[in-house]
């Protein structure tokens, strides 16, 4: 039976299913006296097909069934009864109300994969089409209908400003002005990204407007609750303008997913809670991951090596809000918010910087530190400079403090520098000749003193945002010497066979390197967004393996990438020598809501809605807080069952049969980190003693 079908079965309809295509199953159950016969019985029939995958699987399934395990991320107990339900439903006990088929169709596939052979994975040539499918922000179509949108936009710019109560002094007309004029002045506005921020579309009948009117009444409703609610809207002319508000052209749904709120963030908002545990801090106590950190706000930890600064600056915005964030429960509580006046640095802010240097200067193992926010790149160029200077003299100092300290004493040394940030997709004409100046000034001085890494680590989305204004930024960046790398959010529409793939692809052609290819996180506000973790698993087995390299590939392109300079053309060469078609550089992990990322799993158990839960073991391919060895096994409840995932991509207009192999991903491995991600080895020891560590409770 086609898969399609099967996902529009009701109870009954799937039931019988079962007794024409599983008869000795049905059978099991029916001729049971109770459940627990039926599970010994089940037992056996399982273990008559050995050697197969499922087998180990279903046999899984079978043991955790009716045992109680502490669900993470919601801090709770939960008892997982697969199997009963199964038997539940076979023998026509299930309650009257329970109308949810997800669970059935999930299992009934497995059990099929007992008797049937498994589907073939999908060829090169295949993998090679389904990536071709997409466009990029770089093709001459593409580009013309942005064109259109940007003149669209132009026009509607000029009647908001003529409109204002409050004139501002940067941006107005004066009153002689005819209208092709004031045209072409915003025309050269467009290109700073000051403009973008100040014109940015603050609320859902402003945003409709600027699409063209080409929203819903169903969107516009979920929209004007959001407002209602407090949900902050910030969208910048430029990213409005990537949207094609047309019928014809290219597929849009994975950067409009971006900035439309679903309905069920809307309904959740103002309970979001917190999904990484770690980021929860309380004064004089320790983190969930055992750090000990200077505040709640200021720097946040999990790994021993490395930090996060979040400066109180611009920087605590950003150029728009991601639907999917994971720090939505920030912008709730307005930690983060887009009040960019507010936001500018305090005279107690440079003082503050230099207490929280001394954090990382006085730490035995850090190394790596990451300022992001909000944003990094949202900061004005002085801001940043002054940041970045921080960082080099808490750099020296550490390092100075190390002379005086014997090998096997001495502390970590500073040698990686990045900067997070989404503004090479949502405003890229912030990338100007001064912040490069910046940027190329600190990794000169900061490369004397043995920093060896600089990173501007961003999140393209869609290779739809990959736009020649973002190409331009990326190029200047690159030529300042630090290297970018990519975070991609595997959400449902970036989930689609092949856009991925041609987001890598895209993304080398340009010098970017990918980083980490992660799973959504959060609680219910992100239903709609949500991907299974097997869709992720399938993608790296059955899509990302085109771009795989062997390990001598690794050292090569670690080679050539450590020399620092023409970045994009070595890339190019390195593809082109090799034959692949992009590089496979990331790693596919879900952050966990504990202390780390990790893609190592089984699946224990399936709830009643379809849902699989997963127990997880942490990254060993990584060091961690001592913790980790007190930390007993994680389980997640995931977001969404893989039934309700195919038929939301049946609405995107994907072929469910496309993804029929997704079922058959019941557990994952954590893929070894990218030999070009690793820290440099110092040329002497470092103490092996942790400071800032709470005490342990366990």
């Amino acid at each position: 039976m086609k898969q399609k079908k099967l996902l529009s079965l009701n109870l009954s309809q799937l039931k019988q299913m079962y007794q024409s295509k599983l008869p000795v199953l049905f059978d099991l159950a029916t001729e049971a006296v109770d459940e627990a016969g039926f599970k010994t019985q089940l037992k056996q029939y399982i273990l008559n097909y050995p050697g197969r995958e499922v087998s180990g699987q279903l046999l899984n399934l079978l043991s955790y069934d009716g045992s109680e395990v502490f669900e993470l991320s919601t801090g709770e107990n939960i008892q997982i009864q697969t199997i009963h339900s199964l038997w539940k439903f076979l023998t026509n006990q299930l309650p009257k109300e329970f109308k949810n088929t997800d669970l059935f169709v999930d299992l009934f596939i497995q059990f099929k994969r007992l008797e049937e052979a498994e589907p073939l994975k999908p060829t090169m040539q295949k993998i090679k089409s389904r990536t071709d499918r997409w466009s990029t922000g770089m093709d001459e179509e593409v580009i013309k209908i942005r064109e259109e949108n940007k003149k669209r936009i132009i026009s509607l710019l000029i009647a908001k400003i003529e409109s204002r109560k409050v004139l501002q002094t940067r941006y107005q007309f004066s009153e002689e002005m005819t209208y092709e004029e004031k045209f072409e002045l915003v025309n050269q506005w467009w290109n700073q990204s000051r403009f973008h921020l100040s014109m940015a579309i603050k609320g859902p009948n402003e945003l409709n407007r600027f699409l063209n009117n080409s929203l819903s009444e169903a969107t516009m409703q979920v929209l004007a609750k959001a407002k209602k609610k407090g949900i902050p809207f910030f969208i910048t002319p430029y990213y409005l303008s990537l949207l094609n508000t047309t019928k014809e052209g290219y597929n849009d749904e994975t950067i409009r997913s971006y900035i439309l709120y679903s309905t069920e963030l809307v309904d959740t908002y103002g309970d979001i809670r917190a999904w990484e545990k770690e980021d929860i801090v309380e004064a004089g106590k320790p983190n969930a991951a055992g750090w000990l950190l200077p505040n709640a706000h200021n720097i946040h930890r999990r790994y021993p090596e490395v930090a996060i600064l979040i400066p109180d600056t611009m920087g605590r915005a950003c150029g728009g809000l991601c639907a999917s964030c994971q720090r939505m429960y920030d912008f709730q509580s307005e930690r983060l918010n887009f009040d960019l006046d507010t936001l500018a640095p305090k005279e107690t802010w440079d003082k503050k910087l230099r207490r929280l240097m001394t954090y990382f200067e006085e730490d035995t193992q850090l190394r790596d530190i990451l300022i992001t926010g909000g944003d990094a790149l949202m900061s004005q160029n002085k801001t940043l400079r002054s940041i970045l200077e921080a960082v080099y003299k808490m750099a020296v100092r550490k390092q100075r403090a190390n002379w005086e300290r014997r090998s096997g004493e001495k502390y970590a040394e500073l040698q990686r520098v990045r900067l997070g940030s989404r503004l090479l997709a949502y405003l890229p004409m912030r990338v100007n000749d001064e912040l490069v100046s910046i940027l190329r000034e600190f990794k000169q001085k900061a490369s004397e003193i043995g920093v060896k890494q600089f990173v501007i680590q961003t999140h393209f989305q869609s290779p739809l945002e990959v736009t020649p204004q973002a190409r331009e930024a990326i190029e200047k960046i690159l030529s300042a010497g630090w290297i970018i790398t990519n975070q991609l959010v595997y959400t449902v529409a970036a989930s689609r066979r092949g856009h991925t793939t041609r987001l890598r692809q895209v993304l080398n052609s340009l010098g970017v390197l990918c980083y980490y290819t992660f799973s959504v996180k959060g609680f219910r506000e992100n239903y709609a967004v949500f991907t299974p973790n097997s869709r992720s698993i399938q993608e790296e087995k059955e899509e990302k393996i085109a771009g795989k390299m062997t390990h001598v590939q690794q050292e090569e392109l670690a080679a050539q990438m450590d020399k620092g300079e023409d970045v994009e053309n070595r890339i190019r060469k390195f593809t082109k020598k090799h034959h692949l078609p992009f590089l496979a550089t990331d790693r596919n992990v879900l952050n966990l809501p504990g202390i780390g990322k990790s893609m190592t799993f089984t699946t224990v158990g399936i709830t009643d809605e379809g849902k699989r839960i997963l127990k997880f073991e942490h990254d060993s391919t990584r060091n961690h807080s001592p913790i980790i060895n007190h930390i007993s096994d994680v389980y997640i409840v995931e977001n969404k069952s893989i039934a309700a995932y195919l038929r939301q991509l049946e609405t995107m207009g994907e072929d469910s049969e496309d993804y029929v192999t997704i079922w058959e991903y019941m557990s994952g491995n954590t893929e070894p980190r990218f030999r070009i991600y690793e820290y440099p080895n110092f040329n002497f020891s470092i103490t092996k003693e942790f400071s800032n560590l709470g005490k342990l409770h366990i």
